[in-house]
């Protein structure tokens, strides 16, 4: 068994995992309300809150999986991608750990647990009750899984991902912009509505027409781009209809308004300044539909031509937008390959994710020197 902990950005997360696919336990602690009148994640408040809650998280997991320090083999943290002070609260108490437990220490990259949530248990499943295939450790286990795609979509990334085997990764497209959740978060501010935008946007999508307006789909058509992400036309696109239907709107939401993933000096100023939002319900819900159509839309595009392209045995989606409820009702018709989407609890920043890629490193590269730093702008590579 091995302790995961995870801090990248907002959630001070721990879970203890067993064999790499058995949750004993899983704590998240979000900071959601604490950054919510800031319309986005305060770096500095995050860092200050993750000292504050690390220990009791770490102790809950210990606790909720009936296990003490003598029965964990290794210890796993996030070192990034993430905010450099709340990744350095996760990887210092780590590293403090280790050494006084002299446990061996595996550093891993957030995107990459994001991947291997689909590996969990408890991962591996799509809402629509028609569709119930294996999940990915049975197959995983009859040689089956590979090659496999994987489609990371969340705050701070949105990437197509050619796995081939265990840490051996090609990256075939990424957003050249926004990421899609970024682009929730800012189109949720243009519209009134409240943090963070990728919930909020759902809610209100609800009841909603998602073809009152027709968004663009970036890059669709694009030879040179076909498996790349571009969602800044679409806020643009956005905020115009919502100028034509409220003459009166101020311009907030062209500037750039806070992420989830960090919040600038600029994003603080124009989010304390407040706009009224005069638009009228109806109009906000088809706005929210018909946006949220319009990223599941190039998401399935993209995903289902990479798919077809490189002859994938599945398909994985994960990332904290794959627990948005209109993707997870499409992708198992519109992709040519098997589906998985990890549960919604393990969709959003976990510390069970970061155990259970630790597991399949641990078994190829062994363990990290103690050496090894935080590097908030950490990509995906090969081992």
């Amino acid at each position: 068994m091995l302790l995961a902990i995870e801090t990248s950005c907002d959630e001070t997360a721990a879970a203890v995992i067993e064999d790499g696919h058995r949750i004993r336990s899983n704590i998240v602690t979000s900071q959601i309300d604490i950054h919510r009148p800031y319309g986005g994640v305060f770096p500095e408040i995050a860092s200050r809150q993750h000292i504050l809650d690390i220990v009791p998280v770490i102790q809950a997991a210990l606790s909720a999986a009936a296990v003490t320090w003598d029965d964990l083999a290794a210890l796993a943290v996030t070192h990034g991608p993430g905010l450099a002070g709340s990744l350095l609260v996760g990887v210092n108490t780590a590293k403090g750990i280790a050494l006084a437990r002299d446990l061996p220490i595996i550093a891993v990259n957030h995107m990459e647990g994001h991947l291997y949530s689909n590996w969990l248990d408890e991962g591996g499943r799509i809402d629509p009750a028609a569709i119930t295939r294996p999940s990915l450790p049975a197959l995983d286990a009859a040689g089956q899984a590979f090659p496999l795609l994987v489609l990371i979509v969340s705050g701070g990334h949105t990437e197509l991902i050619l796995m081939h085997d265990h840490g051996s990764y090609e990256r075939l497209g990424r957003t050249l912009d926004d990421a899609a959740g970024e682009a929730f978060d800012k189109v949720a501010r243009l519209l009134g509505l409240s943090y963070p935008g990728g919930p909020a946007i759902q809610r209100a999508a609800e009841g909603g027409d998602p073809r009152a307006f027709d968004f663009p789909r970036a890059l669709t058509k694009h030879p040179e781009h076909r498996f790349d992400f571009s969602f800044s036309g679409l806020k643009t696109a956005v905020l115009r209809q919502v100028r034509e239907l409220d003459p009166e709107q101020l311009p907030v939401g062209s500037r750039s308004a806070g992420s989830r993933r960090d919040l600038s000096a600029g994003s603080r100023r124009d989010l304390s300044a407040g706009s009224r939002r005069d638009l009228s319900a109806g109009s906000r819900r088809d706005l929210a539909a018909s946006f949220q159509e319009a990223i599941v839309d190039v998401l399935m595009i993209k995903t289902a031509d990479a798919a077809r392209e490189y002859g994938v045995r599945r398909v994985c989606i994960c990332g904290g937008v794959a627990a948005n409820r209109a993707l997870r009702a499409v992708a198992g018709a519109r992709l040519p390959a098997p589906v998985s989407i990890p549960p919604f609890f393990l969709c959003t920043d976990n510390a069970a994710m970061i155990g259970a890629a630790a597991h399949y490193r641990l078994q190829t590269t062994g363990p990290t020197a103690l050496d090894f730093d935080v590097e908030p702008n950490l990509g995906l590579v090969t081992w």
